[in-house]
This record gives structure tokens, sequence and C-alpha cells, in this order.
């Protein structure tokens, strides 16, 4: 190929002599026509300069002659190249993200059967909230719970455990770094406690209770959940009776797990600084995992 372009070069310098008589031309070139430069991209460059009979001045004309690929080319190249390795590092984010999110829960986990025991507690129920609109486990995520099981005809332990969680709400409220709390109380007396008993029963205590019912089925789900015993007791001449059941507050994390729980012998006090404790470690355990 080079012979080629020399003796290409070479006729047309010759031409270039005949059109001008005036002219002589002298080329500089490590060879004889011309000087080849940038091997790896296969071009070439040929210097010519004109010498003017009746003149002093010179003219130089240099002359690329190249079958290389252009310099946009090689940009399109390296582009591309940018992009396939930007698209790899994000994919490698990306698995690295999911893969703390699954330590975090298990993590998690750990933690809870440590203070709680194997023993699993919580879990799904389905059931009516007291303005009579369906109310799931899953209306719970995102955010901290207390749950309590009684029912509106208890003469006295109920009215004592429900003012404690009010003030326990209280209490963690003043608390700035403390996050929302929600009181709840689900009946485990589906045959007297409907929606309109349970709504002026939690109204009596604070307009922050979630109050739940629902028919014997569905209290029945939410107590398995939850391993709440409870037992209607024998009925009087009026028909009253009272239900013996599992005296204890629940504390649920904002993904629905069982945390802590309390039962009668604690003080508000007491509940309050076990709730605002549970809260400061699991938010210190989402900032090491870097969720928060």
């Amino acid at each position: 190929m080079n012979l080629t372009i020399l003796r290409s070069s070479h006729h047309l310098f010759r031409r270039l002599i005949h059109q001008n008589h005036g002219l002589s031309m002298k080329i500089f070139t490590s060879t004889r026509n011309f000087t080849a430069l940038s091997s790896n991209n296969r071009s070439m460059i040929v210097r010519i300069k004109f010498n003017h009979h009746h003149s002093n001045h010179s003219s130089g004309t240099i002359l690329w002659l190249s079958t290389g690929k252009s310099d946009e080319s090689k940009r399109a190249f390296f582009t591309w190249k940018a992009f396939i390795i930007s698209g790899v590092l994000v994919s490698l984010f990306a698995g690295f993200m999911i893969h703390l999110k699954n330590e975090k829960l298990k993590q998690m986990e750990r933690q809870r059967k440590k203070a709680l025991g194997e023993t699993a507690v919580g879990g799904r129920f389905d059931l009516i909230d007291h303005n009579g609109k369906p109310y799931s486990s899953t209306n719970l995520e995102g955010r901290w719970a207390m749950i309590y099981f009684g029912f509106t005809h208890c003469p006295d332990v109920c009215p004592d455990e429900l003012e404690k969680i009010v003030k326990a709400v209280e209490l963690i409220e003043q608390d700035k770094h403390s996050d929302p709390i929600l009181p709840v109380f689900i009946t485990v007396d589906p045959e007297r406690d409907n929606v309109q008993a349970v709504r002026e029963y939690i109204h009596e205590f604070s307009p922050k209770f979630i109050g739940l019912t629902g028919n014997k089925e569905q209290i029945n789900q939410a107590t398995r959940a939850y391993r709440v015993y409870y037992s209607a007791g024998p009925r009087d001449h009026e028909n009253d009776y009272i239900v013996d059941h599992t005296i204890i507050t629940y504390l649920i994390n904002p993904e629905g797990q069982l945390v802590d729980y309390y039962g009668q012998t604690k003080t508000a006090e007491d509940v309050a600084q076990g709730v605002m404790k549970a809260m400061k470690n699991y938010r210190n355990l989402n900032r090491k995992l870097g969720f928060l």
C-alpha cells in the first residue's frame, strides 16, 4: 500500500510542476518523497515546499493521506466502554444494598428471639375498627404500636391498664427523640363488644386509641397470633359475665415484630422507659446498617 501511495504522490507532484513552470519543488522527507507518521493509525503526512524562481519567498502545503479510523470512531468506542463499566458498577452497588438489607433483617430477628425466646409471638389479624372499617395488622406497618387485649365490661383491670397505656404514651411523646406510637385495644368479648360499644369505650380514655372488634373467628385469629388466653366465665341472672384473659401490653415495631411486652406489675413510667429504649435500639441498628 505504501508503494502505491508513493507512486501516486510522485505522479501528482510531476503534474503540479508541469502546470507551474515557474516553480521548483523541494520535498522534505526522510525517504525521498514523503514522511510517514503515526504508523498505528496507518496515517501519512506529506509536506511539499514550493520555491518561486523569481522570489525569495517560499510557501508550503501539508497533505494528509489517511486510511485509519477517525477520532469520532475512537470517541464512540470509549463512550460505549464507559457506559458498560457504569452499568456494571450500578449493578454491583444495588446487589450490595440488597445484601445489607438482608443482613439487617437477620440481625433484628436474632435480637428479637434473644429478647423473647424462640416462640414466635405476633402475626396477621383482620378485624373491624371503631369506625366500622376493616383494619388488619398491615395497617400498623411503618409505625410503633402498643396492643392490649381486653373487654369493655371489665370492672377494674382493663380500665387500669388502658389508663397506664395513655400515661405511657404521654411520657413517650414528651421525649423529642422518640417516635410516634399508636395505642390499640382489641376486644376478647365479640359477643357484646360491637363497633359502637368499642368506640364509646376507648373514647373514655383517649381519642388516640384504635379500638378493634370482629366476629369470634376473627378474634380467635388475633389471640392465637399473640398467644393471648381468654375465657368467658359463668353468667349471672342478668346474663352478665366476666372474661378471664391475659393481661399484657405488647410493643410492636414498625416492621410488625414484637420487641417487648409489659405485664400488670409494670408502671406507666416502666412502660415508657421500655418503649423509648426499644426505639433507641431500633434507630441505632438501622443507622449501623445504613438505613437511617
